[in-house]
């Protein structure tokens, strides 16, 4: 849930010193403050279905949940690895909130 303190940290300190470590900390910021989104979307979807159909509303969702953190750790190991290339790696379905 925190996964985005540390690229904040990170890029926070270290943006002034490289145009690379820059672009890769707001691309790395911008991706998980996204999928912080994404989560408190799904959390706030799942909450009334839940309740409204006592826990059956869970079933279907629950699939949902679960590709997006499957998503999220997917997107993440390539991006590190990418960045450990000395490549750029543009985030799938980052909304840019810093450019």
């Amino acid at each position: 849930m925190f996964g985005f303190l540390g690229p904040l940290i990170l890029w926070l300190v270290k943006k002034d010193e490289s145009p690379a470590v820059d672009a890769h900390g707001k691309e790395a910021l911008n991706f998980h403050l996204s999928f912080l989104l994404y989560y408190f979307a799904c959390a706030i979807l799942m909450i009334p279905v839940v309740f409204l159909t006592f826990g059956f509303g869970a079933i279907p969702l629950m699939p949902l949940f679960f590709l997006l953190i499957i998503g999220h750790l997917v997107c993440c190991i390539l991006g590190a690895v990418q960045a450990s290339e000395g490549r750029l790696f543009r985030y799938p379905l980052a909304i840019r909130f810093i450019s």
